[in-house]
Formats: structure tokens, C-alpha cells, sequence
């Protein structure tokens, strides 16, 4: 009885939802946001058919979780000008969070007994889960940035990396959550929520996060705090002189930009089913620095052309490494004890980076956004003016 419930409930919440996002978006005569939602449903419906390869499911399911990561450091590397390198502790946060509670509440675990709630409502509790973990994710930004008040560019970067390792050491320390042997069986949440409706979840609630998190920070750089963001940037004390209150803005930045890492990392722990806290070190936020230099500093389009372009090359270099060392074995002048592992890639990303640096360090659009940049397609996802 209980999961005939919750199938009408989620039911006629998907058809409200959907219905009132075609409407705003009709109303205001923009297709952006109707290409949005129609290639999301397309997305749901080519796992839920099989229309795409499983493999190359994973790639999207992944770059979505990029798209995300990306555009939260975005704001506060880009927009604001700071020089955060831990962001990755973010989202290991959101991570354990997020797998803690699914676990506590809709799964049966040796670590934590019996389920608190029915599996049955995992589907519609999972968006108060990912909140949560957002929430949480969101105070760990607020002890980072309490201190960063007082400091710019090195000390900042400092002390983000700092507090990176600080959240790694924690969590590997505390048995209760697995310590270094990681935490699993979020998988069992994800089983209730087929169980109640068999459709793909995971992509559902990848697509959902991505239009929300995209559209909550279009909304905050575009809003009246907002615009003391990018007075931050460009000069704090003349930010001051006018009347903008810079602390309010570097917490609101750092709180929101933690936060929506929190949520990509909740996301990734349902996704993996198991989850490390080393695979949220130094390296993880050395991905999505690459990504927002990439895409270009203070372009929140820019941040999700990267994350896609960034997710692709990961895939090209999990093919191409392995060829490339088998073709070096049959030089002669190459020893037959060299091969180019995976970990290859940690000498290709940085080296990016470094390119980035050095040849384009404003990034593939700079400050810009893609309509900014190519003003035809800005006529062209623009029907008339909004009301």
C-alpha cells in the first residue's frame, strides 16, 4: 500500500514539476531552458530504453557530477578571485553525509542495524538527503571562510588545502564510518528506490541537480548580493568605500559554492556505491581547478563546456595510456620495465594546467558567457523579449 503511495505521489509531483518548468520557460520566451529539460527527459529515457551503451551512460552520469563540481569552485575561484584549492573536501563531506544518512535511514547495515524509515519513501526523501548533505557541506565552508576574511590569493589557498587534509584525516579516523576502508551501501538505497519505481534514478536526480544547481548560481551572481561578487574581485577596500558588505558576500560565496560541492559529493557516493575519503584529496580539486581554468574564470557556461571536455579527455586518456605504452614497448631505446600506467594522467592534468597558464589563462571564454561569446546564439535561444 505504502509504495502504490509513493508511486502517485512522485507521479503527479514529476507532472506538476515539469508542467510549471515548460510554462516559466514558455512565458518568458527563452528555449534554453526547453532545451534544458527536453534533453534531460532525452537523457532518462535513453537509459530507461537502452537507447545508449551502459558505458557511455556512466560518462554522462559523471559528467554531470563534473558540470557540478565545476561551477560551485567557479564562484569563488572565478567570480570572487580567491584562490581556494581544497574544494574536494566539500564534496567528501557531502559524500559521507549524503551515504550516511540513505544508509541510516532506508537500508539495513551490519554497522547500523535495521532501517529507520521504510525503503519505500527513499524516493521522495533522497531530495531532502542531498539537501542535507549540502547543508552540512555548506557549515564546513563557513569554518573556511571565517578565517579567509583576512586573507587573499596564497594564505587563502593555504588554508583551503589545509582544511582538505583536516576533513581527510577525520573521516579516515573515525571507525564508525569506515575509516580507511571507506564506506558502502548506499547501493541499497538506490535498490529501494527501483524497487518502489524501476526507472533510472541516479539519472534522474543527476539531471535535476545539474538545471539546479546551474540555475541557483545564475540566479545568486545575477542578484543584488550577487553583484558585489565580482566588486570583491576587483578591488575589496573600493568594494568596501561602497557600501558593499564584502564579509556578508565572501560568506554567502564560500557557503553556497561549499554547499553545491556537498551535493555533487551525495550524488557521487550513490553513484560509486562505495566511497574513500583519499579519492577527495588534493587531486580531486586539482580536477576541478583545471575545469574552471579551462572553461574560464567567472563563466558559469564556460565551467560546464569544461567539465564535458574535461570528462571526455579522462575517457580518451583511460584508452590512449595503455595504447601508448604498448607502442613504446617496441621502441628499442624504451626499457621493458616502462609502462604508462593510469596514474600517467597526473602528469597530463597538471601539465594542462600549467598550458593553461601560461598560453590562456582567461580560460576558452574568459569572463564570458557562450551567449556572450557567439551573440547569434543568444538571438537564437531568445524568442522576443520576456515579459
Amino acid at each position: 500500500m505504502l509504495t502504490v503511495f509513493v508511486q502517485a505521489a512522485l507521479l503527479i509531483l514529476a507532472v506538476l514539476c515539469f508542467g510549471y518548468a515548460v510554462k516559466r520557460a514558455l512565458r518568458q520566451k527563452k528555449i534554453d531552458c526547453l532545451i534544458f529539460l527536453l534533453g534531460g527527459t532525452l537523457l532518462v529515457l535513453a537509459e530507461y530504453f537502452s537507447w545508449i551503451d551502459g558505458y557511455w551512460l556512466s560518462v554522462i552520469k559523471f559528467m554531470g557530477l563534473n558540470v557540478i563540481f565545476a561551477a560551485s569552485l567557479n564562484l569563488v575561484n572565478g567570480y570572487m578571485g580567491e584562490f581556494s584549492c581544497g574544494h574536494a573536501g566539500f564534496m567528501c563531506v557531502g559524500a559521507y553525509v549524503g551515504g550516511l544518512l540513505t544508509i541510516l535511514l532506508f537500508t539495513k547495515n551490519k554497522l547500523l542495524g535495521a532501517p529507520l524509515l521504510p525503503p519505500e519513501l527513499a524516493p521522495l526523501l533522497f531530495p531532502g538527503v542531498l539537501a542535507v548533505a549540502g547543508l552540512v557541506a555548506a557549515l564546513f565552508g563557513l569554518l573556511v571562510a571565517l578565517p579567509s576574511f583576512k586573507t587573499r590569493d596564497d594564505y587563502l589557498a593555504i588554508i583551503t588545502i589545509a582544511a582538505n587534509y583536516i576533513i581527510i584525516a577525520l573521516i579516515i579516523n573515525i571507525d564508525a564510518v569506515g575509516g580507511p576502508r571507506g564506506l558502502s551501501g548506499m547501493r541499497g538505497a538506490v535498490r529501494a528506490m527501483e524497487r518502489v519505481a524501476d526507472i533510472p534514478w541516479m539519472m534522474i536526480w543527476i539531471v535535476l541537480s545539474v538545471m539546479a544547481s546551474v540555475m541557483l548560481l545564475y540566479r545568486l551572481v545575477n542578484s543584488t548580493l550577487g553583484k558585489g561578487i565580482p566588486a570583491v574581485c576587483q578591488n575589496e577596500v573600493a568594494a568596501e568605500i561602497m557600501s558593499v558588505n564584502t564579509k556578508k558576500v565572501k560568506l554567502t560565496a564560500f557557503m553556497v559554492s561549499a554547499g553545491i560541492a556537498g551535493v555533487a559529493g551525495a550524488l557521487y557516493a550513490h553513484l560509486f556505491s562505495s566511497i574513500y575519503a583519499n579519492s577527495f584529496g588534493i587531486m580531486k580539486s586539482t580536477e576541478a581547478m583545471v575545469m574552471v581554468y579551462l572553461g574560464g574564470m567567472g563563466s558559469l557556461s564556460g565551467s560546464v563546456l569544461a567539465a564535458i571536455m574535461f570528462t571526455l579527455l579522462i575517457e580518451l586518456l583511460r584508452f590512449a595510456l595503455p595504447a601508448l605504452s604498448d607502442v613504446l614497448q617496441h621502441v628499442p631505446f624504451v626499457p621493458d620495465s616502462f609502462v604508462i600506467s593510469q596514474e600517467w594522467k597526473w602528469v597530463i592534468i597538471p601539465l594542462i594546467l600549467i598550458l593553461l597558464m601560461q598560453f590562456r589563462p582567461e580560460g576558452l571564454l574568459g569572463n564570458r558567457e557562450l551567449t556572450q561569446a557567439f551573440p547569434r546564439l543568444k538571438r537564437l535561444l531568445t524568442i522576443g523579449k520576456a515579459d
